[in-house]
């Protein structure tokens, strides 16, 4: 039993092929943005100016880009062990506040889990479902029992609210219940449009778990 508890399992998509193209997108991406910054640059002061423009807005793009490809989470009991460019590790029964964040991006939505342990070092962000249309995928069975487990074990932030909004996603998988009616996708769909991160508070949340089945 101790060494289940202290399995590692892994909370993000480990489809490198799928990674390389997110890169190369998002590579092109910031070349393009660097180029128009500089080229307006260039035309006001010269191409010395442009260059500099060019690379100031490059550098920190690059860098978030980087983190963000490099970024990995995995759960160990009830602890996230988020990668960066070190580890970092955050109890989720511990944890003083807990949201559900909806980013929405090129019409893509994913609901993430954001896990603040009390300072900036002790804060993950969780992904649960990616969304586009009326499809997606979201994290595995045993990946959203364990979340769902540990949060139930959660005190300070409520964390019962979450565990029973994983729980009701489980339960609707296993009725067979589709995509589009699942937990996680209608919260999803309720995001305002436009916005490209939407915050659902443990209020908000529990307000809708208040209403399934």
């Amino acid at each position: 039993m101790e060494q289940e508890s202290k399995e590692r399992l892994p909370l993000f998509d480990e489809d490198a092929r799928g990674r390389r193209r997110r890169g190369i997108s998002g590579l092109i991406g910031v070349l393009i943005v660097a180029a128009a910054f500089g080229g307006v640059a260039g035309l006001i002061g010269g191409t010395v100016t442009g260059l500099v423009v060019a690379v100031v807005i490059a550098l920190p793009l690059v860098y978030v880009m980087a983190v963000s490809i490099r970024r990995r989470v995995w759960l160990e009991g009830s602890t996230l062990i988020v990668r960066t460019w070190g580890l970092r590790h955050v109890d989720l029964v511990t944890a003083t506040r807990l949201d559900l964040v909806v980013g929405d991006v090129r019409g893509s939505r994913t609901v993430s889990l954001l896990v603040n342990a009390g300072n900036r070092r002790k804060v993950a962000k969780v992904d649960l479902a990616v969304f586009a249309g009326t499809g997606g995928r979201e994290l595995g069975i045993l990946q959203l029992r364990k979340l769902a487990n540990a949060l139930m074990n959660n005190t300070e932030a409520n964390g019962l609210v979450f565990g029973e909004l994983l729980v009701a996603e489980l339960k609707a998988e296993a009725r067979g219940t589709g995509v589009a009616e699942r937990p996680l996708y209608r919260l999803a769909s309720v995001a305002p449009s436009g916005k490209y991160v939407q915050r659902f508070t443990m209020e908000a949340v529990s307000r809708f778990v208040a209403t399934l089945d």
